[in-house]
């Protein structure tokens, strides 16, 4: 038995691990080259690969609602041999080991899809239980890690065979799997006490120090990583590239030193206890209800000890409304919203304008930063850079995790300079489109590579503050529901931004064929005919999708900005309020 102190910082190390190695997608264009010459498919035929992927997310709500009747920890292991699944087979089928019709490697892709929203959904809900007072810190530093997958599986790969892409799915399948059975050791650790409820303001405020100290860390790890990597691309060399994959796995052990040093703090733990700042908030929200019901606001500081600390999640308002009736009605969908943290059912979700605009927002410029991703292979390849992929990987998966740490920048700042987080969102996108405009004028490779990076670290931020400023926005109880109806937009972009990708390389490949059937005649052009249906080379296999990626790009900036707009308010009184009770706490 350990101290719930001690436990929950060990449970958001071991979180960190599991969001590191299942970003699973990321990698996808280290090996979608070989899976494509394997299979023998067109660019569009592949396309509906990566796609699947992502359509996996359309079914992290079932997770969410799995946690209702099964233990965390089994859904856990659950997901993992989800992935086990649909990354073997594909590894078998790379391997030519077994020949799979398209129809169910197409299944299988979804599956591994699955298993990785399943593994988000779960980290998020593990982070929540046990800091609701600093949730955005810990999901934005756990998140961040999800965004360096590719960079740990690209060394892991150096380090054993740097010429065989087919490790990829096999670590794919393998590596979550033992992750997340080491993560079941503190998780189905028992407290030796339970954690006291007398939470004072300075004791929440107390985790930043370590949440400083782990975020220095992460960022130290993303340095090494994308400094230091490139050194393991080496053949000839190969303990290099092993020395530095014990190094990397000696700065994710090293946090596990930080519970025992100086963080057993039982007397201030805020483990599995009500957010004290979104209770003032709710109960802020009932004194002002104009209703008829005698509720006493005073009384709930009393009623939330008697919570039990695993439904920590069912705060005083919600239970208020579900006895007394709908004491908290939500303003009509047409106006900004004038308070953060009201509870938004679904059907009050999508009736909402603030809503769509976020929609929007995050389906044109996070989401297309991810299908940038998923075409990265064939991106390196048509410039002439195709064996230096992997270094191109490495880079937009380092930025991506610095982009998702960048995230908890307002958490850090707010006491000093304030702004709301939807704002941080629409600043947050601006390299986007400046990205992919850059792209399609110039073929170069530090054009490449700097497009690269400014488009990791814009829709790795995108990802990490999104759900945050779901909570804020819709209610913190009902963000397992609105973030999934939320990143429904990513299967959907996916496969627009990838299909139109895809049209505009096959139609280049059929402009080269015709042009070698003009020059080499027609004998010379049918014997490239094989290899001319599967590559297309040169910076018109992409340049019309990046100029329409660019414009697609400054849409969701514009919603964004207009989604700040309408809740720079909300996000301004909340600021306000908090300053003023700070003051009053500090004189009384």
């Amino acid at each position: 038995m350990v101290g719930g102190e001690s436990r929950r910082w060990m449970i958001l190390v071991v979180t960190t691990w599991i969001q590191a190695f299942t970003g699973t997608n990321l990698d996808f264009s280290s090996y979608s080259s070989h899976l494509k010459s394997v299979m023998g498919i067109s660019q569009l035929q592949l396309n509906y690969l990566s796609v699947a992927s992502d359509l996996g997310k359309l079914f992290g709500w079932c997770c969410g609602v799995s946690l209702f009747y099964f233990p965390l920890s089994l859904l856990l292991l659950v997901t993992a041999f989800m992935g086990l699944l649909g990354y073997g087979f594909q590894w078998l089928l790379i391997q030519r080991l077994i020949s799979l019709p398209y129809v169910l490697v197409f299944l299988m892709c979804l599956l591994a899809g699955c298993s990785i929203s399943w593994f988000n959904t779960l980290c998020y809900v593990l982070c929540i239980q046990h800091f609701p007072s600093n949730r955005p810190l810990a999901l934005s530093l756990t998140s961040g890690f999800n965004g360096v997958s590719a960079a740990l599986y690209t060394l892991i790969v150096n380090a054993i065979n740097p010429n065989n892409d087919s490790l990829y799915l096999s670590l794919n399948a393998l590596v979550p799997l033992f992750i997340s059975s080491m993560a079941l050791v503190p998780i189905l650790l028992r407290q030796s006490q339970p954690p006291p409820w007398n939470l004072s303001g300075a004791a929440v405020r107390s985790d930043s120090l370590p949440f400083l100290l782990l975020n220095g860390i992460a960022v130290f790890t993303g340095l090494y990583l994308l400094l230091l990597e490139s050194l393991s691309y080496n053949a000839y060399n190969i303990s290099v590239a092993r020395i530095l994959l014990g190094g990397a796995i000696l700065l994710l052990v090293l946090p596990l030193s930080l519970p025992g040093i100086g963080f057993s703090r039982t007397s201030h733990s805020s483990s599995n206890m009500v957010e004290v700042e979104f209770l003032e908030l709710q109960k802020e929200l009932i004194e002002k209800r104009p209703t008829n019901m005698n509720i006493n606001p005073a009384t709930i500081d009393d009623h939330r000890y008697s919570t039990v600390t695993d439904d920590y999640s069912n705060d005083i308002a919600y239970r208020l409304r579900e006895n007394q009736g709908r004491c908290c009605e939500v303003v009509p969908g047409n106006d900004p919203l004038m308070r953060l943290g009201e509870e938004h059912s679904a059907q009050m979700l999508v009736g909402r304008w603030d809503f769509w605009l976020y929609y929007i927002a995050y389906l044109c410029g996070g989401t297309i930063g991810l299908a940038y991703s998923n075409n990265l292979g064939q991106i390196s390849e048509s410039l002439g850079f195709g064996s230096e992929t992997n270094t191109i990987v490495t880079l937009y998966s380092a930025c991506s995790f610095f982009g998702r740490l960048l995230s908890a920048a307002p958490d850090f700042l707010k006491n000093k300079v304030y702004f709301a987080r939807t704002g941080w969102l629409a600043a947050a996108l601006v390299p986007t489109p400046l990205a992919f405009f850059w792209l399609a004028v110039s073929g170069s490779k530090i054009a490449l590579q700097t497009s690269t990076g400014l488009i990791g670290l814009s829709s790795g931020f995108v990802f990490s503050a999104a759900v945050s400023v779901t909570s804020e926005l819709f209610g913190p109880k009902s963000t397992g529901v609105n973030h999934n109806i939320l990143i429904t937009n990513i299967p959907l972009g996916s496969l627009l931004y990838g299909l139109l990708a895809a049209l505009v390389y096959d139609s280049n490949i059929e402009i080269s064929k015709q042009k070698d059937h003009l020059f080499i005649g027609e004998e010379e052009a049918a014997t490239a005919t094989a290899t001319a249906i599967l590559v297309c080379m040169g910076r018109q296999c992409y340049q019309q999708t990046f100029f329409w990626w660019g414009c697609i790009s400054l849409v969701g900036l514009a919603c964004s900005f207009l989604l700040f707009l309408r809740t720079s308010y909300a996000y301004y009184d909340h600021f306000e309020r908090n300053q003023q009770k700070q003051m009053e706490s500090e004189l009384s």
